[in-house]
């Protein structure tokens, strides 16, 4: 036996032995010097990336979806020379665009971002895509559909934040796997317990693995995005380092909030967190007029979507709801939020709306000016997806459908048709719970 099949037959054994031993993260770091030792012994020219040089790559939602895509993936040193790689599905015609390498410290741990934008795609094509340094260092290829008019499905995630995210991380692998025709998924905010642990997010991206590569991303910020370690107020300096969306809001707030176009629907994402922004704690980002600046911007972003459906993703729900428990003071309403937010909402004819915060799934059916009217927008409460629990809320008189047990996780789906938008809950194992059907 010559030196390079002696050397590849060793890795081959010790990649049987890694097999067995530690997390799977501590395996992917495993496989990946593996591929790279035996790349470099057997003279490849395209040698793999390892683990170190290409975590978490994720497709993150650009403004029009149709014919751009924002990639993203992380590296443990610098990498100045990081690029993307694309073409279309079944073509050998490769273009390439160059990506950051910015560096991001937080808790005390620094990690190297690269992000990218690919612009001027084909309207529902199929492309795969890879990402790299240099000329000799390269991911594997994974698939990118840009939209277009067809019929598609949607994974939603109500919060995710957690002590232990192996349920956060079991409901994303199962629910990937139900739901293969899956072209985006959203996430309705505190996608972690606290937005300064790196440990927390390491395991977040870790978590949407199924996902992440071959799917946009669509996050939404919620109120422990903005928690520093010590459970005071700071600008969510990691959400925003880790999640580039669109950045069409406000240059102060830029990408708090922001809209998007995927098919024949026009996303707004809400950023509802005034009380953080105007807290005390908050010296260094205090923003008190973040609702009114906003609420211009709503305003215009409506005046001049085009889409046929509108939906709004907010973390805040603009539900009030009372504890259900003795010599509890909260009166059952509308929260600020909802106050503000509602009747534009009614004056622009949106056509969906999801909210979480309250770890409660809740549908309130259709409601305008306050009141059940099916003319209004649905609203829906998406639940939690986490093992984080709230206290219980007594029912809204305009509860349609409550989650009969709130110790259980779930997720939402919806498929979008050209007449339909058809909205489901689950939980965790499949099970329905609940459906809504929005006819235009």
């Amino acid at each position: 036996m010559n030196k390079k099949r002696l050397i590849i037959s060793l890795l081959a054994i010790i990649t049987v032995v890694g097999a067995t031993v530690g997390s799977y993260v501590y395996r992917d770091t495993i496989y990946s010097r593996i591929a790279r030792t035996a790349a470099v012994v057997s003279g490849q020219a395209i040698k793999p990336l390892l683990d170190s040089e290409s975590r978490y790559i994720r497709q993150i939602v650009a403004q029009d979806n149709s014919t751009s895509r924002t990639i993203m993936w992380q590296s443990d040193n610098s990498e100045s020379d990081a690029i993307i790689e694309y073409r279309q599905d079944g073509t050998d015609t490769i273009q390439t665009i160059n990506a950051t390498d910015k560096a991001f410290t937080d808790d005390g741990s620094t990690t190297y971002i690269h992000e990218a934008t690919l612009t001027g795609l084909t309207p529902n094509t199929k492309y795969e895509y890879r990402v790299g340094y240099g000329t000799d260092r390269r991911s594997d290829w994974y698939r990118l559909e840009t939209a277009g008019a067809s019929v598609y499905d949607v994974l939603i995630y109500p919060d995710s934040q957690s002590g232990d995210y192996s349920q956060w991380e079991e409901i994303v692998k199962s629910s990937a796997l139900r739901n293969p025709r899956t072209a985006l998924y959203i996430s309705m905010g505190d996608l972690v317990d606290n937005g300064e642990q790196a440990y927390q997010w390491r395991t977040w991206l870790n978590s949407i693995k199924p996902l992440s590569a071959n799917v946009p991303l669509a996050t939404t910020l919620g109120n422990h995005e903005m928690y520093t370690l010590d459970w005071k107020m700071r600008e969510p300096y990691a959400y925003l380092n880790y999640f580039a969306v669109p950045p069409n809001g406000n240059e102060i707030f830029n990408r708090r909030y922001y809209s998007y176009d995927f098919g024949d629907v026009h996303y707004i994402v809400l950023d509802t967190m005034l009380y953080e922004s105007n807290h005390e704690d908050n010296h260094d980002t205090h923003h008190p007029d973040l609702y009114d600046v906003q609420v211009q911007w709503l305003h215009q972003d409506l005046t001049t979507n085009t889409k046929k459906w509108t939906v709004v993703l907010m973390h805040r729900d603009p539900f009030q709801y009372a504890f259900d428990r003795p010599g509890a003071n909260r009166a059952i309403g509308f929260d600020d939020e909802g106050v503000l937010f509602m009747p534009i909402f009614d004056e622009f004819n949106v056509d969906l709306v999801l909210s979480a915060h309250l770890h409660s799934y809740r549908n309130r059916g259709h409601v305008r000016n306050f009141d059940r009217d099916l003319s209004g927008p649905l609203y829906i409460l998406t639940g939690i997806a986490g093992d984080a629990r709230r206290p219980k809320w007594k029912e809204h008189p305009l509860d349609v459908y409550v989650a009969p047990d709130r110790d259980k996780n779930n997720y939402m789906t919806m498929t979008v048709t050209p007449n339909k938008l058809i909205v489901k809950a689950f939980l965790p194992d499949g099970t329905q719970l609940d459906e809504s059907v929005i006819e235009k």
